[in-house]
């Protein structure tokens, strides 16, 4: 009825899982599953080191975390200069 389409099974985290709390290993699982490429823990572990977002009990909040990747990719790729001179 005129709606969006609902997405695929495989992009929908399992219920039960905290995506404002996930610890490192299950958010290597559930990047690994939906980018369809193995992420590591290690690969967490140093975004982790380079300043990704962390909460006190060491989990990440996944929305916190994809933030940080988009702002790391504008700084790393020079888009930061790009927004600025369209002024968005």
């Amino acid at each position: 009825m005129g709606g969006a389409a609902m997405p695929d099974s495989a992009s929908i985290p399992p219920s039960g899982i905290k995506v404002t709390a996930l610890p490192l290993a299950d958010l290597a699982r559930l990047l690994s599953r939906s980018a369809g490429r193995p992420i590591s823990l290690e690969m967490l572990r140093r975004d982790v080191e380079a300043g990704a977002p962390v909460n006190p009990d060491g989990t990440i909040n996944l929305v916190h975390y994809a933030a940080w990747l988009v702002t790391r990719l504008r700084q790393d790729y020079g888009g930061q200069e790009e927004v600025a001179a369209r002024g968005d």
